[in-house]
């Protein structure tokens, strides 16, 4: 994840993504760091939105089926999706017995390549009636989860990339249009694509419930049957948001609003039974829920020390603040936690009106002190990328 400095006067994050040699941690690829903060869509006073446009240096190829601006993106259906889709295949042939405990050891915390002149990260806009960033919440320490983690909805994402194999933390979530059979991961597009000028990971694998009897843990090697006791979950299909595929990068940006993905997979030891069912849970999305009214816990894997990327974490985060690098974008949420990369990805909770458990953000990026984190607020862009791959079979 990536990773950002809080300056004296405005709250600022900089987040690192799976590429970076220098942002690796000790078990492989360098991992996400989480951060998060949300806020309403711009008011409907504000300038007329920005023309698209592409970082210099890269293919015009890229805006090939995208919208004039990206505020239309908020208009796209399903045969909008499609057409973009189709321009950017996911490739990920299955290779069997490919993950085994020797790669998932060695993969690190996901952080993409930053460009060789790579700009000191962004720092959040003063705030304004549309974009705002509080101060930083107070810190949070992590707390392990209690095992085992059957029946929990997180896990842990792999895949190989240019900078070597990397890994990321992930939820299952619920599927509109398979109630009950859900085979849906989400977690952070940083987690999935490398972000403006590349393209999708390779060996993508989503593993629940990573770990469930701590066989690995205290530096101990186990067989994969201990660290995948629920099998290994490969990536049919994936989408994430067209804004992280033309910007993305690892400074902690304007790209991170829209830092979300989603995974549809399949047990590479078919079973018959869908992945909500092997694991016995799924959490519904939770699309434009009411700021002012959650109150969020944040988990995931972290890797880098204190860590070792083999215990599940929680952060009962509270209420969130809010961080914005843009104000015409979804302003992010943000929580106090001291989780470090590999968490990035994973979920972001709270409850419901009817008293169920859902999904809100994930992580995307968070301070270089490990002092909090910050993720996506879930609004219409993420709400039809998840109608979208609901809808593919």
């Amino acid at each position: 994840m990536p990773t950002i400095h809080r300056s004296a006067l405005a709250a600022a994050l900089v987040a690192g993504t799976l590429l970076a040699a220098s942002a690796c941690g000790p078990d492989g690829p360098a991992g996400d760091d989480p951060s998060t903060a949300a806020a309403p869509p711009p008011a409907s006073g504000s300038a007329a939105p920005a023309v698209i446009t592409l970082p210099s240096g890269l293919p015009t190829s890229l805006l090939e089926g995208l919208p004039r601006t990206w505020d239309d993106l908020k208009k796209w259906k399903l045969e909008d999706w499609d057409r973009w889709a189709s321009k950017h295949v996911f490739d990920n042939p299955v290779v069997k017995d490919f993950w085994d405990p020797d790669k998932m050891g060695d993969s690190k915390p996901a952080e993409p390549a930053p460009p060789a002149d790579k700009p000191a990260p962004a720092t959040p806009k003063p705030a304004t009636d549309d974009g705002v960033t509080d101060p930083e919440p107070p810190v949070v320490k992590a707390v392990p989860v209690p095992r085992p983690y059957m029946r929990q909805p997180s896990g842990k994402v792999f895949f190989s990339a240019k900078g070597g194999r990397g890994n990321c933390s992930a939820t299952v979530i619920t599927d509109p249009q398979h109630p009950g059979k859900s085979n849906l991961v989400w977690t952070a597009g940083h987690c999935v694509h490398e972000g403006k000028g590349g393209g999708y990971f390779k060996d993508l694998v989503f593993v629940p419930a990573y770990n469930n009897s701590g066989a690995s843990s205290g530096g101990k090697r186990a067989p994969l049957s201990e660290l995948a006791p629920l099998g290994t979950w490969w990536a049919d299909q994936v989408t994430t948001s067209p804004q992280w595929m033309v910007e993305g990068g690892g400074g902690g940006d304007a790209a991170n609003q829209y830092d979300f993905a989603v995974m549809r997979v399949h047990n590479q030891s078919d079973t018959g039974k869908s992945l909500e069912e092997t694991v016995g849970s799924a959490v519904p999305v939770w699309f434009n829920a009411p700021r002012d009214r959650l109150k969020v816990a944040a988990t995931g894997y972290p890797l880098v020390k204190p860590f070792d990327g083999q215990e599940l974490y929680r952060c009962d985060g509270g209420k969130p603040t809010r961080l914005s690098f843009d104000a015409k974008r979804p302003t992010m949420l943000t929580i106090g936690c001291d989780m470090t990369q590999g968490a990035s990805g994973g979920g972001w909770f709270a409850t419901m009106p009817d008293g169920r458990t859902a999904l809100v953000s994930n992580t995307s990026i968070g301070t270089l002190e490990h002092t909090s984190l910050s993720g996506p607020y879930l609004e219409a862009v993420a709400e039809q990328a998840l109608e979208w791959i609901s809808h593919k079979q």
